[in-house]
């Protein structure tokens, strides 16, 4: 019989294992009584003497030895199913079920044969026959065997005919054990359901967490890549550019130039590393540690002015404010900081523009950033936020800046064209679950 699943519900598996000990208890506890009635009752069986010679003593000494083997094979086969369903051991005992209650059976069979004293062994193994054999054919070998006990008692009786008692008592025996197996083999089913429920279950929440860890995994990468791009790359693109111009005021003699140049290196640098370490604890940006959102742009505009002064361009760059300022979530002020340092950027490196306006409005329900710049333009089509990145790294800022605005229910539009300047505009709304005001 199956051993009571640890996930079956608390009291399923309790009655499981009654039943499961009870069966086993029950079939040890007929099968020792029948040895012991077969060799203290009065008389021997097949005709032998009472006085425990030859040839009764000999055939009450096969017939405990052969009940002994039936307890062996019992006990074998109950073994070898618990410590399989138990996971200690690798041999599957259930495809050999039938033939082991095959053996079982015969065993029983020999022994009712030589003494009716084995008749009452058949109840524990009708249980059996209902657990391990298909319904039909159970009912089919519980009839056989209760008209095997009616034989058995009748022959041993002596009577010309077996007693309504000696009918009625197996057939009793036979019908409460096929309703107590018919009740046990659902609750076991139940219990089946339930495990599988379970394993399904445990299955489930494995394979959910390893897509959220995944998931996990993916966000922080793109929030590594973001920041790094917004703040490293950009740092060290300008820290590039403006020591090959102070390789150049050195060579030409121009000794001011030059420091003036380096000190601008010197102080991206610090501000590089201020941004990496706050990226890395996953702080705000530094830059709005210390001022407000309308301060850090301005203060954005001027550096931005510095870094292309010091390659020799004349760009010019200010900042706008529009409407009453009003207290931003920290995400929201990082991103449009971010927006207005990848779009800056881009200004300064590629779009050779002579002016660039950076304007911050607070229209009501939603704040609007702007960046304007009338410098040589470009297709949106083919540099937009869908494009993957290019080999080299480049390529990143749109799509990395439209990542940030649509994780605050944003949008992003770029207006530009060959040779016409370019405007990007971020909109971030201030009412709804993720511009919610605190």
């Amino acid at each position: 019989m199956p051993a009571a699943d640890p996930q079956t519900t608390p009291s399923g598996a309790a009655i499981l294992r009654f039943l499961r000990v009870t069966l086993h208890t029950g079939f040890a506890g007929l099968l020792l009584v029948a040895i012991l009635r077969l060799h203290f009752a009065a008389g021997a069986p097949d005709g032998g003497t009472p006085d425990g010679g030859t040839p009764a003593g000999a055939l009450r000494f096969a017939w405990s030895a052969l009940a002994v083997a039936l307890a062996v094979v019992y006990l074998a086969g109950t073994l070898l199913e618990k410590r399989y369903d138990a996971g200690r051991s690798s041999f599957n005992p259930h495809p050999y079920a039938v033939l082991w209650l095959g053996l079982v059976t015969a065993l029983w069979g020999i022994l009712l044969a030589g003494s009716a004293e084995f008749s009452w062994v058949a109840f524990p193994l009708f249980f059996l026959h209902l657990h391990v054999l298909p319904r039909r054919f159970a009912l089919v070998t519980i009839a056989v065997m209760t008209a095997a006990v009616v034989a058995s008692q009748w022959v041993a009786s002596g009577l010309p005919a077996p007693t309504l008692p000696m009918v009625l008592g197996p057939a009793l025996g036979a019908g409460f054990a096929v309703v107590t197996g018919l009740a046990y083999r659902a609750l076991y089913l139940e219990g089946e359901a339930q495990r599988l429920a379970a394993d399904e279950l445990r299955r489930t929440r494995a394979e959910l967490a390893r897509t959220q860890h995944e998931a996990g995994v993916v966000a922080e990468r793109e929030r590594l890549a973001r920041e790094i791009h917004d703040t490293l790359a950009q740092g060290l693109s300008s820290i590039v550019l403006v020591a090959r111009a102070a390789e150049k005021s050195l060579a030409s003699g121009d000794l001011a130039a030059a420091a003036e140049r380096f000190a601008l290196v010197q102080q991206t640098a610090s501000e590089n590393l201020s941004e990496a370490r706050s990226f890395v604890r996953g702080l705000t940006a530094p830059r709005l540690q210390d001022s407000s959102l309308p301060e850090s742009l301005q203060r954005l505009c001027g550096e931005t002015e510095t870094l292309a002064a010091a390659r020799g361009e004349g760009l010019r760059c200010r900042f706008e404010l529009v409407g009453h300022p009003a207290e931003l979530p920290p995400q929201y002020s990082v991103t449009l900081l971010r927006a207005a340092q990848a779009s800056l950027a881009n200004v300064r490196l590629h779009a050779k523009a002579r002016t660039a306006v950076v304007t911050l409005a607070f229209l009501g329900d939603e704040v609007t950033l702007d960046v304007y710049d009338d410098g040589t333009g470009f297709a949106p089509e083919a540099s937009g936020p869908g494009v993957a990145a290019r080999a080299d790294g480049s390529g990143f800022g749109l799509r990395s800046l439209a990542a940030r605005v649509a994780e605050l229910n944003g949008s992003l539009e770029v207006e530009s064209a060959p040779g016409e300047g370019t405007v990007v505009a971020v909109r971030l709304p201030l009412t709804g679950p993720a511009g919610e005001r605190r």
